[in-house]
């Protein structure tokens, strides 16, 4: 299967694939003339990266990760080194929830003006009994045929 194929069936660029042979990542087959061959299973190892970068793993430990998956043993050392990740995606979360929370309190407070004073900082606003912005499901609009 070509480059092109394996990008459209697994839902990255062809550059990506380039990528992740650089890295290591992908080893696909090359011809007499130097074009890239991928194999079926090519198609689920592209879709298999893409879910560990999403998971915010990098580059280098994915080239760590893949054989020991592959080999169905992830030793002590890599054990460690996903639950630093883990713990770090889980920090990361954390610290946008806070900021989403002082985003909906600073909406509160704009959308719900009153007599009160501006809090010194929204971790105020939030800890407090101002207003809070709760998102509602929007609605689809009805399209209005002017004649």
């Amino acid at each position: 299967m070509r480059i092109g194929e394996v990008a459209e069936r697994a839902g990255v660029s062809t550059r990506a694939l380039r990528y992740y042979e650089e890295q290591g990542l992908l080893e696909p087959e090359r011809t007499a003339s130097g074009q890239r061959i991928y194999t079926e299973s090519s198609v689920a190892r592209v879709q298999l990266i893409q879910q560990l970068f999403t998971a915010g793993l990098n580059s280098q430990l994915l080239a760590t990760l893949l054989p020991a998956i592959d080999a169905r043993h992830i030793g002590p050392g890599l054990s460690e080194r996903l639950l630093a990740e883990h713990t770090r995606i889980e920090s990361e979360i954390a610290g946008l929830q806070a900021a989403g929370r002082r985003l909906a309190a600073l909406i509160g407070l704009v959308t719900h003006p009153d007599d009160m004073p501006c809090p010194a900082s929204l971790d105020e606003a939030v800890a407090g009994d101002l207003p809070v912005f709760e998102r509602t499901p929007v609605r689809p609009s009805r399209r209005v045929r002017v004649v």
